[in-house]
C-alpha cells in the first residue's frame, strides 16, 4: 500500500491503517522505497528486521492503551 508521505508529517491519526491487517496504524516506517505502516502486533512482528534499511521510524505504540 502506498502511503503519501506529506500527509503523514504530524502524530499517527485513527485514519492511518495497518498495511498487514487494516488495524489503527501505531508505527510508520519509512523505507528507500515507500512507507510501511503497522499496528502494534505486526509492528513488533517485522520491526526489528526492518529497522537496518528504513529511512525513519515513527513508533506511537505507547498511545496504544
Amino acid at each position: 500500500m502506498k502511503h503519501d508521505s506529506a500527509v503523514h508529517d504530524g502524530a499517527m491519526t485513527a485514519l492511518d491503517r495497518c498495511d498487514a491487517c487494516g488495524a489503527q496504524a501505531y508505527v510508520r516506517v519509512e523505507m528507500p522505497y515507500g512507507v510501511l505502516m503497522f499496528c502494534g502486533h505486526h509492528a513488533n512482528a517485522h520491526l526489528e528486521k526492518l529497522v537496518a534499511s528504513a529511512v525513519s521510524v515513527r513508533d506511537e505504540r505507547e498511545r496504544i492503551g
